[in-house]
């Protein structure tokens, strides 16, 4: 018998999808009024009920994708310090230079429990 999973992951996602492509969204619309919206919901309910149907297991699923968001944290963390040092992107907004320190310790002490995830 297939599991049942949580509603609040497609709607989420569909939150998610909707602002990064400008999309209207809001479950107060109709869904004639965020078509778009409504149907990243569908597709999602869609994929969490076609996942219930393989052997895949759910809290094994979620432990890689915390490994896998653990890795990636750090240079993506590093890109956005060195995104807050550049005027071409910030403008006159660009981060002073202790935030700027504590970002680089920040992916430092990342860069190195990652290692020691690897390593211990």
């Amino acid at each position: 018998m297939p599991k049942a999973r949580s509603p609040q992951i497609a709607g989420s996602a569909a939150y998610a999808v909707a602002e990064m492509f400008r999309w209207p969204e809001g479950l107060d619309r109709r869904p004639r009024e965020a078509k778009a919206f409504y149907a990243t919901i569908a597709a999602a309910t869609l994929g969490s009920i076609a996942l219930s149907f393989t052997a895949l297991d759910p809290i094994s699923a979620l432990h890689w994708s915390a490994v896998i968001n653990g890795i990636l944290a750090t240079p993506l963390t590093a890109m956005m310090v060195m995104m807050v040092r550049s005027p071409r992107i910030m403008g006159r907004l660009t981060a002073p230079w202790w935030m700027v320190l504590g970002g680089g310790l920040t992916v430092a002490a990342m860069a190195l429990a990652t290692i020691g995830f690897f390593v211990l």
